[in-house]
Parts: structure tokens; C-alpha cells; sequence
């Protein structure tokens, strides 16, 4: 039951609350500064299309390994303002060249890959010199309370959402993996509740 609960309904829950207005209001704030190629880790559904600068964004490649994810897509995808390729393929081992990306987007995946360092470092790799690396991500909180409960709550948080994990440092996490955070703010977002509404959002470049 639990593969196929994981399998066909957490892929719509997780959709469902990836597509609130408030998660969209913070998409909103990162994806229209994409540029050229651009490569969206998680990709899923494809909540952030809309929010792509058609006049700015060449073509988009949606990375993701979850083809239950992508599927649940498939209308966003047929009418997407900017054109898109949808690979099906974790992060941690992307198809694709060095340097063929001029910005990475990050939004709301980094707490679910298995293997962030392996990740990040992929996604350096495809990074071209100069390129950016954009992310809006809940993770860890910078106040120590709410971290101590973040890493109590985790274990049971992660096997009922899907792998999310709410306890992660994505800045630690793209420095420790090559990455410099050139810009960003930290904040909880409300209603959710503190322990998982923590949010990082801004841009890095390769050191």
C-alpha cells in the first residue's frame, strides 16, 4: 500500500500544496529572472511556467525522476509560453553537457533529493561560466527553537511527505558545493506553521 500511495496519490498532494496561492506568490518573486537556456530541477507539474519571461527564457528543461510528477502536467506543458523539454532524470546524474545552462531554477525541491551534495555539484557542473543559480526552498531555521523541533518532527515528516525534509541548510548546502550566495532573504510564510514554512530565497553563482 505504501508504494502505492507514494506512487499515485502523494504525487497529487504534493501538487496540490506546491500550487497554493501563497507558494505561488513566492514563485513568482524568483522565476521571471531566469534567462536563456534554463534548466529546472523538479520540475514536476510545471507550476512554474506561467511565471517564465517569454521575452528572456530561450527554453526551459525540466529535470525529474518522478514520471507521476510530470504527468500530472501534461496541460501546463501543451501550453507553456516558453518551450519546453521535460527529461526524466534525478539530479544527481543530469543528461546533459558541461556548461549548456545559463540559469539553474530551484524552487521548492531541494528538501526532497536524496543526495543534495551530488546534486548541487551536478548542477555546477551545467552551469556555464557566469550563469546563475536561482532557489526558493524551505528548509532549516535560523532560530534555534525551531530547529531543534524541525529536526525531532523530521524523521516522521519526511516518510509521510513524500521525502521532504524540512530540517535541510539550502545556503550551507549550495556553498558547501561550490556555489556563492550573491543575494537573499530569509523568512517565515505565513500560515504555514514555523517548523516548515522557513524559506531561503535568492540567487548564487560558482565560485
Amino acid at each position: 500500500m505504501s508504494g502505492l500511495y507514494n506512487r499515485y496519490v502523494m504525487p497529487r498532494v504534493v501538487s496540490c500544496l506546491c500550487g497554493t496561492e501563497e507558494i505561488s506568490a513566492q514563485r513568482a518573486k524568483v522565476v521571471p529572472a531566469a534567462d536563456g537556456v534554463v534548466l529546472e530541477v523538479g520540475i514536476g507539474p510545471g507550476h512554474n511556467l506561467g511565471f517564465y519571461d517569454r521575452e528572456r527564457v530561450s527554453r526551459v528543461i525540466g529535470l525529474d525522476p518522478v514520471r507521476e510528477m510530470t504527468a500530472l502536467g501534461a496541460r501546463r506543458f501543451a501550453s507553456s509560453p516558453v518551450p519546453v523539454e521535460v527529461v526524466e532524470a534525478p539530479a544527481e546524474d543530469m543528461p546533459l553537457d558541461d556548461g549548456s545552462v545559463d540559469t539553474v531554477l530551484l524552487t521548492y525541491t531541494a528538501c526532497t533529493i536524496p543526495d543534495t551534495a551530488s546534486a548541487v555539484a551536478e548542477m555546477r557542473r551545467v552551469l556555464k561560466p557566469g550563469g546563475r543559480l536561482l532557489f526558493c526552498e524551505h528548509g532549516r531555521s535560523r532560530d534555534e527553537g525551531v530547529a531543534r523541533w524541525q529536526d525531532r518532527v523530521n524523521p516522521l515528516w519526511s516518510r509521510l511527505a513524500g521525502g521532504c525534509n524540512i530540517n535541510r541548510n539550502i545556503a550551507g548546502a549550495l556553498e558547501e558545493g561550490g556555489f556563492e550566495v550573491v543575494s537573499m532573504e530569509n523568512y517565515y510564510l505565513k500560515p504555514m506553521p514555523r517548523i516548515v514554512g522557513y524559506h531561503y530565497l535568492g540567487s548564487a553563482r560558482a565560485r
